[in-house]
Protein backbone atom coordinates (compact mmCIF):
# COMPACT_ATOMS: atom_id res chain seq x y z
CA UNK A 1 0.00 0.00 0.00
CA UNK A 2 2.49 2.60 1.07
CA UNK A 3 4.63 1.49 -2.33
CA UNK A 4 1.21 2.53 -4.46
CA UNK A 5 0.44 5.87 -2.37
CA UNK A 6 4.26 6.80 -3.62
CA UNK A 7 3.43 5.97 -7.09
CA UNK A 8 0.02 7.38 -7.35
CA UNK A 9 1.05 11.08 -5.67
CA UNK A 10 4.20 10.67 -8.50
CA UNK A 11 1.35 10.57 -10.87
CA UNK A 12 -1.18 13.07 -9.61
CA UNK A 13 1.36 15.44 -9.12
CA UNK A 14 3.43 15.04 -12.45
CA UNK A 15 0.31 14.71 -14.74
CA UNK A 16 -1.49 17.58 -13.18
CA UNK A 17 -0.46 19.35 -16.27
CA UNK A 18 -1.00 17.04 -18.28
CA UNK A 19 -4.80 18.42 -19.24
CA UNK A 20 -4.82 20.66 -21.80
CA UNK A 21 -8.07 21.84 -21.32
CA UNK A 22 -7.69 22.99 -17.84
CA UNK A 23 -4.60 25.59 -18.77
CA UNK A 24 -4.65 28.43 -21.14
CA UNK A 25 -0.91 29.80 -21.99
CA UNK A 26 -0.64 33.51 -21.19
CA UNK A 27 2.88 33.46 -21.99
CA UNK A 28 5.33 31.30 -23.74
CA UNK A 29 8.89 31.11 -22.23
CA UNK A 30 10.60 28.60 -24.96
CA UNK A 31 13.68 29.83 -26.63
CA UNK A 32 17.02 31.25 -24.85
CA UNK A 33 17.37 31.94 -21.41
CA UNK A 34 20.77 33.37 -19.94
CA UNK A 35 23.06 30.39 -17.92
CA UNK A 36 25.77 30.14 -15.77
CA UNK A 37 27.82 26.95 -14.12
CA UNK A 38 28.76 27.35 -10.80
CA UNK A 39 26.48 28.43 -7.67
CA UNK A 40 25.56 31.56 -6.24
CA UNK A 41 22.74 32.78 -3.97
CA UNK A 42 23.14 36.42 -5.67
CA UNK A 43 22.08 34.84 -8.76
CA UNK A 44 18.58 35.02 -7.33
CA UNK A 45 18.44 38.36 -7.28
CA UNK A 46 16.29 40.52 -9.92
CA UNK A 47 19.03 43.19 -9.89
CA UNK A 48 21.49 40.94 -10.65
CA UNK A 49 23.39 41.63 -13.90
CA UNK A 50 23.90 38.53 -15.86
CA UNK A 51 24.71 40.36 -19.40
CA UNK A 52 28.01 38.45 -20.15
CA UNK A 53 26.35 34.95 -19.28
CA UNK A 54 26.06 31.99 -22.12
CA UNK A 55 23.17 32.18 -24.03
CA UNK A 56 21.64 28.56 -23.73
CA UNK A 57 18.33 27.64 -25.52
CA UNK A 58 15.27 26.36 -23.40
CA UNK A 59 14.48 23.57 -23.20
CA UNK A 60 17.45 21.34 -23.78
CA UNK A 61 19.86 19.70 -22.20
CA UNK A 62 22.79 21.57 -21.24
CA UNK A 63 25.40 18.91 -22.56
CA UNK A 64 23.57 19.51 -26.14
CA UNK A 65 24.27 23.31 -25.60
CA UNK A 66 28.25 23.32 -25.31
CA UNK A 67 28.43 22.19 -21.60
CA UNK A 68 29.43 18.01 -22.29
CA UNK A 69 30.51 16.67 -19.18
CA UNK A 70 29.78 18.87 -16.63
CA UNK A 71 27.93 17.67 -13.60
CA UNK A 72 27.12 19.92 -10.89
CA UNK A 73 25.55 23.12 -10.31
CA UNK A 74 24.44 25.72 -12.60
CA UNK A 75 22.06 28.84 -13.01
CA UNK A 76 19.08 30.11 -15.22
CA UNK A 77 17.33 33.31 -15.65
CA UNK A 78 14.71 34.97 -17.85
CA UNK A 79 13.50 38.06 -17.44
CA UNK A 80 10.08 38.58 -19.10
CA UNK A 81 6.88 40.69 -18.41
CA UNK A 82 3.02 39.89 -17.84
CA UNK A 83 -0.05 41.61 -19.21
CA UNK A 84 -1.51 43.77 -16.61
CA UNK A 85 -4.75 41.29 -16.99
CA UNK A 86 -3.07 38.63 -15.55
CA UNK A 87 -0.99 40.25 -13.06
CA UNK A 88 -3.42 39.71 -10.06
CA UNK A 89 -3.88 36.44 -11.10
CA UNK A 90 -2.37 33.30 -9.63
CA UNK A 91 -0.62 31.64 -12.67
CA UNK A 92 1.62 28.37 -12.78
CA UNK A 93 4.98 28.23 -13.93
CA UNK A 94 5.50 25.27 -16.13
CA UNK A 95 9.54 24.48 -15.86
CA UNK A 96 8.44 20.70 -17.99
CA UNK A 97 11.48 18.62 -16.67
CA UNK A 98 14.60 19.48 -14.76
CA UNK A 99 17.52 16.88 -14.35
CA UNK A 100 17.76 16.72 -11.64
CA UNK A 101 17.03 18.63 -8.83
CA UNK A 102 15.68 22.44 -8.85
CA UNK A 103 14.60 25.67 -7.12
CA UNK A 104 13.28 28.41 -8.58
CA UNK A 105 12.33 32.38 -8.15
CA UNK A 106 10.65 35.00 -9.67
CA UNK A 107 11.87 38.41 -8.37
CA UNK A 108 14.23 36.83 -5.71
CA UNK A 109 11.41 34.85 -3.75
CA UNK A 110 11.53 31.00 -3.83
CA UNK A 111 7.92 29.95 -5.89
CA UNK A 112 8.94 26.09 -5.61
CA UNK A 113 11.63 23.70 -5.40
CA UNK A 114 11.78 19.68 -6.47
CA UNK A 115 14.03 17.15 -5.23
CA UNK A 116 17.42 17.87 -2.79
CA UNK A 117 20.39 19.51 -3.01
CA UNK A 118 23.59 17.97 -1.52
CA UNK A 119 24.21 16.89 0.84
CA UNK A 120 21.49 14.95 1.25
CA UNK A 121 20.56 14.55 -2.89
CA UNK A 122 17.55 13.04 -4.68
CA UNK A 123 16.65 13.35 -8.20
CA UNK A 124 13.12 14.90 -9.12
CA UNK A 125 14.32 13.93 -12.95
CA UNK A 126 10.72 12.25 -13.75
CA UNK A 127 8.56 14.80 -12.05
CA UNK A 128 6.92 17.65 -14.43
CA UNK A 129 7.64 21.11 -12.69
CA UNK A 130 4.33 23.27 -12.08
CA UNK A 131 4.67 26.09 -9.67
CA UNK A 132 2.03 28.30 -8.56
CA UNK A 133 2.92 32.10 -8.45
CA UNK A 134 0.94 34.05 -5.79
CA UNK A 135 -0.23 37.19 -7.21
CA UNK A 136 1.53 39.46 -4.80
CA UNK A 137 4.90 38.15 -6.68
CA UNK A 138 4.32 39.83 -9.73
CA UNK A 139 4.20 43.42 -10.74
CA UNK A 140 3.41 45.39 -13.92
CA UNK A 141 6.51 45.34 -15.98
CA UNK A 142 9.42 43.93 -16.08
CA UNK A 143 10.37 40.51 -13.91
CA UNK A 144 12.59 37.96 -13.45
CA UNK A 145 13.04 33.90 -12.96
CA UNK A 146 15.93 32.22 -11.74
CA UNK A 147 15.94 28.68 -11.85
CA UNK A 148 19.11 27.19 -9.66
CA UNK A 149 20.08 23.86 -11.17
CA UNK A 150 21.71 20.85 -9.56
CA UNK A 151 22.61 17.55 -11.89
CA UNK A 152 24.31 14.30 -10.61
CA UNK A 153 24.95 12.67 -14.10
CA UNK A 154 24.17 12.83 -17.90
CA UNK A 155 22.39 15.28 -19.60
CA UNK A 156 21.62 18.09 -17.20
CA UNK A 157 19.13 21.15 -16.74
CA UNK A 158 15.59 22.15 -17.90
CA UNK A 159 15.42 19.78 -20.88
CA UNK A 160 11.84 18.62 -22.11
CA UNK A 161 8.07 20.57 -21.74
CA UNK A 162 5.78 23.44 -22.67
CA UNK A 163 7.59 25.91 -20.70
CA UNK A 164 5.80 28.95 -20.22
CA UNK A 165 3.28 30.70 -17.40
CA UNK A 166 -0.31 29.53 -17.39
CA UNK A 167 -3.65 30.59 -16.22
CA UNK A 168 -5.79 27.56 -14.32
CA UNK A 169 -9.34 27.17 -15.76
CA UNK A 170 -10.45 24.43 -13.76
CA UNK A 171 -11.73 26.11 -10.55
CA UNK A 172 -12.47 29.99 -10.70
CA UNK A 173 -10.68 31.35 -7.74
CA UNK A 174 -12.11 34.12 -6.08
CA UNK A 175 -9.25 35.16 -3.83
CA UNK A 176 -5.58 32.90 -3.97
CA UNK A 177 -4.04 31.22 -1.10
CA UNK A 178 -1.01 30.09 -2.82
CA UNK A 179 2.50 31.10 -1.53
CA UNK A 180 4.52 31.30 2.40
CA UNK A 181 2.72 29.60 4.94
CA UNK A 182 3.78 29.74 8.95
CA UNK A 183 4.30 25.50 9.67
CA UNK A 184 5.74 23.63 12.38
CA UNK A 185 5.97 19.46 12.96
CA UNK A 186 4.11 17.76 15.72
CA UNK A 187 0.66 18.03 17.19
CA UNK A 188 -1.39 20.80 19.69
CA UNK A 189 -4.91 22.06 20.01
CA UNK A 190 -3.74 25.27 20.76
CA UNK A 191 -2.37 25.87 17.08
CA UNK A 192 -5.75 26.07 15.82
CA UNK A 193 -6.70 29.55 18.01
CA UNK A 194 -6.59 32.48 16.28
CA UNK A 195 -4.67 34.72 18.62
CA UNK A 196 -1.76 31.65 18.67
CA UNK A 197 1.53 33.32 18.10
CA UNK A 198 3.26 31.29 15.08
CA UNK A 199 5.87 33.92 14.50
CA UNK A 200 8.26 31.69 15.50
CA UNK A 201 7.50 29.02 13.23
CA UNK A 202 8.94 28.19 9.66
CA UNK A 203 7.87 29.30 6.18
CA UNK A 204 6.98 26.86 3.89
CA UNK A 205 5.17 27.21 0.12
CA UNK A 206 2.18 26.10 -0.20
CA UNK A 207 1.36 23.97 -2.44
CA UNK A 208 4.37 21.90 -2.38
CA UNK A 209 5.33 18.27 -0.63
CA UNK A 210 7.46 19.24 2.90
CA UNK A 211 9.78 16.26 1.85
CA UNK A 212 10.99 19.16 -0.78
CA UNK A 213 11.46 21.86 1.94
CA UNK A 214 14.13 20.61 4.45
CA UNK A 215 11.19 18.20 6.00
CA UNK A 216 12.90 14.80 4.15
CA UNK A 217 11.54 11.34 5.55
CA UNK A 218 9.40 13.43 8.29
CA UNK A 219 5.85 11.13 8.79
CA UNK A 220 3.75 12.17 11.43
CA UNK A 221 1.32 15.82 12.40
CA UNK A 222 2.36 18.71 10.87
CA UNK A 223 0.01 22.25 10.94
CA UNK A 224 -0.12 25.34 8.71
CA UNK A 225 -1.44 28.58 9.71
CA UNK A 226 -1.73 31.78 7.27
CA UNK A 227 -3.37 35.23 7.73
CA UNK A 228 -5.37 36.92 5.18
CA UNK A 229 -8.01 39.19 4.32
CA UNK A 230 -10.68 39.20 2.51
CA UNK A 231 -12.87 42.00 0.27
CA UNK A 232 -16.07 42.94 1.77
CA UNK A 233 -17.43 42.26 -1.46
CA UNK A 234 -16.76 38.85 -1.38
CA UNK A 235 -17.48 37.68 2.38
CA UNK A 236 -21.03 38.44 1.66
CA UNK A 237 -20.86 35.33 -1.15
CA UNK A 238 -21.47 32.13 -0.19
CA UNK A 239 -17.68 30.88 -0.41
CA UNK A 240 -15.85 27.06 -0.99
CA UNK A 241 -12.30 27.20 0.73
CA UNK A 242 -10.07 25.13 -2.10
CA UNK A 243 -6.98 22.98 -0.38
CA UNK A 244 -5.68 21.17 -3.75
CA UNK A 245 -4.92 17.67 -2.21
CA UNK A 246 -3.39 16.71 0.93
CA UNK A 247 -0.95 14.08 1.71
CA UNK A 248 -2.62 11.97 3.87
CA UNK A 249 -5.62 13.46 5.93
CA UNK A 250 -6.32 17.40 7.51
CA UNK A 251 -8.59 19.32 9.87
CA UNK A 252 -9.02 23.00 9.15
CA UNK A 253 -9.76 25.71 10.90
CA UNK A 254 -10.73 29.47 9.97
CA UNK A 255 -10.49 31.91 13.23
CA UNK A 256 -10.82 29.56 15.72
CA UNK A 257 -13.58 27.16 14.03
CA UNK A 258 -13.53 23.77 12.43
CA UNK A 259 -14.92 24.36 8.61
CA UNK A 260 -13.82 20.92 7.25
CA UNK A 261 -11.67 17.73 7.49
CA UNK A 262 -11.20 14.59 5.62
CA UNK A 263 -10.06 11.43 6.75
CA UNK A 264 -11.10 10.05 10.40
CA UNK A 265 -8.17 11.52 13.20
CA UNK A 266 -9.88 9.03 16.16
CA UNK A 267 -8.81 5.77 14.80
CA UNK A 268 -6.28 4.28 16.45
CA UNK A 269 -3.66 3.49 14.50
CA UNK A 270 -4.78 6.30 12.14
CA UNK A 271 -5.88 4.74 8.53
CA UNK A 272 -5.46 7.25 6.37
CA UNK A 273 -6.88 5.58 3.13
CA UNK A 274 -6.69 7.40 -0.21
CA UNK A 275 -7.51 10.30 1.31
CA UNK A 276 -4.04 12.26 -0.48
CA UNK A 277 -6.10 11.36 -3.26
CA UNK A 278 -9.41 13.46 -2.67
CA UNK A 279 -9.59 17.45 -3.99
CA UNK A 280 -10.77 19.61 -0.60
CA UNK A 281 -13.69 21.48 -0.80
CA UNK A 282 -15.31 22.78 2.55
CA UNK A 283 -18.45 25.12 2.34
CA UNK A 284 -17.66 28.39 4.87
CA UNK A 285 -20.93 29.11 7.17
CA UNK A 286 -21.74 32.66 6.98
CA UNK A 287 -20.86 35.06 9.34
CA UNK A 288 -17.31 33.24 10.01
CA UNK A 289 -14.60 35.82 8.22
CA UNK A 290 -14.01 39.32 9.30
CA UNK A 291 -14.60 41.97 6.77
CA UNK A 292 -12.67 45.01 8.61
CA UNK A 293 -9.48 42.87 9.89
CA UNK A 294 -7.37 39.62 9.56
CA UNK A 295 -8.60 36.06 9.23
CA UNK A 296 -6.27 33.47 10.23
CA UNK A 297 -6.61 29.28 8.73
CA UNK A 298 -5.04 26.71 10.47
CA UNK A 299 -4.71 23.59 8.92
CA UNK A 300 -3.61 20.24 10.70
CA UNK A 301 -2.14 17.55 8.84
CA UNK A 302 -1.23 13.85 9.37
CA UNK A 303 0.79 11.56 7.25
CA UNK A 304 1.55 7.99 7.72
CA UNK A 305 4.35 7.69 5.22
CA UNK A 306 6.41 8.79 2.19
CA UNK A 307 5.63 12.65 1.15
CA UNK A 308 3.45 14.18 3.01
CA UNK A 309 1.65 18.21 3.00
CA UNK A 310 -0.44 20.46 0.98
CA UNK A 311 1.02 19.38 -1.99
CA UNK A 312 -1.05 20.45 -5.14
CA UNK A 313 -3.38 23.07 -5.78
CA UNK A 314 -5.47 25.32 -6.48
CA UNK A 315 -5.47 26.99 -3.16
CA UNK A 316 -7.73 30.16 -2.00
CA UNK A 317 -11.80 31.24 -2.32
CA UNK A 318 -14.58 30.44 -4.68
CA UNK A 319 -18.03 31.01 -4.38
CA UNK A 320 -20.68 28.09 -4.06
CA UNK A 321 -21.64 28.79 -7.92
CA UNK A 322 -18.26 28.34 -9.19
CA UNK A 323 -17.31 25.56 -7.08
CA UNK A 324 -20.52 23.76 -8.67
CA UNK A 325 -20.27 24.07 -11.80
CA UNK A 326 -16.77 22.91 -11.84
CA UNK A 327 -18.18 19.41 -10.16
CA UNK A 328 -20.49 19.15 -12.72
CA UNK A 329 -18.05 19.95 -15.74
CA UNK A 330 -15.59 17.50 -13.98
CA UNK A 331 -14.57 14.78 -16.41
CA UNK A 332 -14.42 11.35 -15.27
CA UNK A 333 -11.69 9.97 -13.37
CA UNK A 334 -9.18 8.50 -15.28
CA UNK A 335 -7.81 4.68 -15.96
CA UNK A 336 -4.82 5.62 -13.70
CA UNK A 337 -7.06 7.20 -10.96
CA UNK A 338 -9.60 4.27 -10.83
CA UNK A 339 -6.77 1.93 -10.67
CA UNK A 340 -5.51 3.28 -7.77
CA UNK A 341 -8.49 4.55 -5.76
Amino acid sequence: MKIVKLILIGLLVCTSFAKAEDWQKVLNLKGFWKFSIGDNPEWKNPYFKDTDWEDIKVPSFWEDEGFNGYDGYAWYRKSFSISEKYVNHTLYLNLGYIDDVDEVYINGKLVGCSGSFPPFYRTSYYSERSYPIPASFLKSGNNTIAVRVYDAELGGGINNGDIGFYLNNTVPLKAGLEGYWKFVTGDNNQYKDINFDDSKWKSILVPGLWESQGYSGYDGFAWYRKKFKISGELIKQKLVLILGKIDDIDQVYINGKLVGSTGNFSEDPINVGDSYSKLRGYFLPQNLLNENGENVIAIRVYDNSYTGGIYQGPIGFTTQEGYTKFLRNKPKESFWERLFN
